[in-house]
């Protein structure tokens, strides 16, 4: 037998990020979410349900992604770029989803989960703007550093 079997690898959990700025906003995202795609049930509307249910699990995969460390092992992707994607886009889209859930909404549970919709944008933008300011374009990782102390 050689060395190698008897060698564990064993996942860091980062519980740290979870007290983070970044770690709290991602986990207010998933309770707004869960909350919203809970009330889209409620009132049957299976379009908002499928956009809530996918921006879920995207935020859950994420958040998994940083506590897990695997950002640090899959290294293919510049993942606070992904993270920042997506969520400009969700903001977007769930500006969107959540007017259109007020606008024609003909069950309580489609007007609270447009509510609350609108409050996972303003998490989502949040979230965004952290994710920019810390993103370092051409600039070296001190630099950007000590930019963000001040």
């Amino acid at each position: 037998m050689s060395a190698d079997h008897s060698k564990v690898t064993s996942m860091d959990v980062d519980t740290a990020f979870l007290k983070s700025r970044r770690g709290i906003l991602k986990a207010a995202e998933m309770v707004t979410l869960f909350v919203a795609f809970v009330c889209f049930a409620v009132g049957s509307r299976s379009k908002y349900i499928a956009a809530t249910v996918l921006e879920f699990l995207i935020t859950t995969l994420l958040l998994l992604l940083y506590l897990l460390k695997l950002n640090k092992r899959l290294t293919f992707f510049f993942w606070p770029l992904v993270d920042l994607f997506n969520s400009v886009f969700a903001a977007v889209y769930f500006i969107v989803l959540s007017v259109m859930a007020l606008a024609t909404y003909t069950v309580t549970g489609t007007l609270v989960g447009g509510i609350v919709g609108l409050m996972a944008v303003v998490l989502l933008c949040m979230d965004s703007y952290t994710l920019f300011k810390n993103i370092t374009f051409n600039r070296p990782r001190s630099e950007a550093q000590s930019q963000d102390n001040e």
